[in-house]
């Protein structure tokens, strides 16, 4: 957290964030554009955000692409905001992540967190179905071979899933991709989204990319913007400390 404070110090920097909060998904060239700046100035800033984890870069092709990663703005609002407003001030610190671009294979979202875990802790986290009821407030549930089912299913008893997939990738513990749909759209390939989760070792600690893309529409994108930092969250306090943070109503189960 102290990295992100400092990288959030400098003006520059705050401008960096605010041209991807605009339009993400930009390349070096494009945010050197936008601000005006030298490509060497821009990559040192844009190496300081990075190791503050404020943004992630995915390379496609020759291109390498900024996002924005709300997920260390989200644990300062868990931190020292929601403690006291939680109801009103939520939406402020849920950073909306919209790729707004011309180019269909960009991802429309990517989010980057680090927890001290191992690559298979959290590859279990992510697939135990005991687990992720307690984080997530869902049950992931599947044997997670390539080809297979998959549901995310209320732990409520009824059995219902607000989700189903396919797992398309699984290679234990170092990357899991699905697609994933609502129930009623099941059939209906133009609705899936797909999500991609990489895990890596990072020296005594493990990065977590999710990427999400082919939302179906603004509902969606609003839904992932405000998802993906909480379950983050969760899952990242989960595995450092035993427990998930307080109860968090939109991570609990539909009724």
């Amino acid at each position: 957290m102290d990295l992100a404070f400092k990288a959030l110090a400098d003006p520059t920097r705050r401008r960096l964030l605010d041209r991807l909060h605009e339009h993400n998904g930009q390349t070096l060239g494009e945010l050197c554009a936008r601000i005006d700046m030298a490509r060497q100035s821009v990559t040192q800033h844009l190496a300081v955000l990075e190791a503050a984890n404020l943004v992630s870069a995915v390379r496609r092709g020759r291109e390498r692409l900024h996002y924005l990663n709300p997920v260390p703005l989200h644990e300062i609002q868990e931190r020292w905001i929601d403690k006291f407003e939680r109801p009103r001030l939520r939406a402020l610190g849920a950073v909306k992540r919209r790729a707004e671009e011309a180019m269909t294979d960009k991802p429309a979202f990517v989010y980057v967190t680090y927890i001290e875990s191992t690559p298979e802790k959290v590859w279990d986290a992510l697939t135990d179905a005991d687990l992720t009821a307690v984080y997530w407030g869902h049950s992931n549930v599947s044997d997670w071979r390539p080809g297979s089912r998959w549901e995310h299913r209320r732990t409520d008893g009824s059995g219902i899933a607000d989700a189903v997939g396919a797992v398309v990738e699984s290679e234990r513990p170092t990357r899991l991709v699905l697609t994933g749909v609502a129930p009623e759209d099941e059939g209906r390939e133009e609705k899936y989204s797909r999500i991609t989760f990489d895990i890596q070792q990072h020296g005594d600690i493990v990065r977590l990319t999710v990427t999400e893309e082919n939302l179906a529409d603004e509902a969606a994108q609003a839904d992932v913007s405000s998802g993906w930092p909480a379950v983050l969250s969760n899952l990242k306090s989960l595995l450092e400390t035993g427990s998930p943070l307080p109860e968090q109503p939109w991570l609990m189960p539909s009724r």
